[in-house]
């Protein structure tokens, strides 16, 4: 079994675009820009917006956090995102997600210029990945095709399954593993929570993707030998034994899983670190456009 380090391999493409940056100062030109608005004070937002901010500084790029009120209107907002869209020294820009109950997601992320769209959740980011074209890969995805590739994870004629259809990571998981490249070439099949037969499906999976955010869903009987899991999972479980009275878990029970894998990543430290860094890439590549 090999662990799929998120950790590491993100930290070694840090490494390759803080050189990237560094060649653009010293070209004369100023830094990629990424701006994180966050509305309210949800937990798990914070603490991962706060992780983006740091991984920006380490980089070299410019980092602006925008927190605004839970109490901001949805008028409000789109006010903030037409200015980020107009302002020439952003090149690109995340609004958190979840949102507050009274602000409608849709409206907001189909107002975010598409050139800005670093998050890679516009309709027109998401035709372009569907259409092979160059866009801005959702994070989670993108980050998870580069693990695979890094690790020289075969694919090519494998048959993967995606546990969960969201429009964040599910859906553009089955776009990009059965893509004609590498690493994909995948057959694909898409399972949710009315599929049946959920866990026999499971079990012919080469490449097993969970991510239906369902802490420790998926057991060992649902793999078979020689797979490849990637946990997409990440929920705070509550855990008196644990200083701050919640443990991170995934959607795979892993000491359970892991035994039966070729490869396999941990939670936390596989999938998220790999997230952060792909919106790096993305950010880099919004800069490189303009310039």
């Amino acid at each position: 079994m090999i662990l799929l380090d998120g950790n590491a391999t993100s930290q070694q493409i840090r490494n390759e675009i803080a050189e990237k940056v560094t060649a653009i100062k010293n070209s004369g030109k100023r830094a990629p820009h990424l701006v994180a608005v966050i509305v309210g004070n949800n937990g798990a937002s914070l603490t991962y917006v706060n992780a983006k901010v740091k991984a920006c500084e380490e980089v070299g790029f410019q980092s602006t956090l925008l927190h605004l009120e839970e109490t901001l209107s949805q008028e409000e907002l789109l006010a903030h995102v037409s200015g980020l869209n107009a302002d020439p020294g952003v090149d690109g820009y995340i609004v958190q997600l979840p949102l507050p109950a009274h602000i409608d997601e849709k409206k907001v992320l189909l107002a975010v210029d598409p050139e800005k769209d670093v998050d890679g959740f516009h309709p027109e980011s998401v035709g372009r990945m569907a259409l092979d074209l160059e866009g801005f890969l959702p994070a989670t995805p993108a980050g998870i095709i580069e693990l695979l590739r890094r690790y020289k994870v075969p694919t090519e004629g494998k048959h993967a399954v995606v546990i969960g259809r969201s429009h964040i990571v599910g859906l553009p998981m089955t776009i990009l593993l059965q893509k004609n490249a590498y690493p994909g070439n995948c057959t694909v099949t898409i399972t949710h929570s009315k599929t049946k037969n959920l866990e026999e499906i499971c079990r012919t999976a080469d490449i097993l993707i969970a991510a239906l955010g369902r802490p420790e869903f998926v057991t060992s009987s649902m793999v078979k030998d020689g797979a490849v899991v990637i946990d997409v999972g990440i929920t705070r479980v509550e855990d008196s034994s644990k200083k701050k009275g919640f443990r991170i878990a995934g959607d795979v029970l892993f000491d359970d899983v892991a035994p039966k894998c070729s490869f396999i990543t941990p939670v936390p430290g596989g999938v998220g670190p790999m997230t952060i860094v792909a919106l790096m890439t993305n950010t880099l590549l919004a800069f490189e456009r303009k310039h």
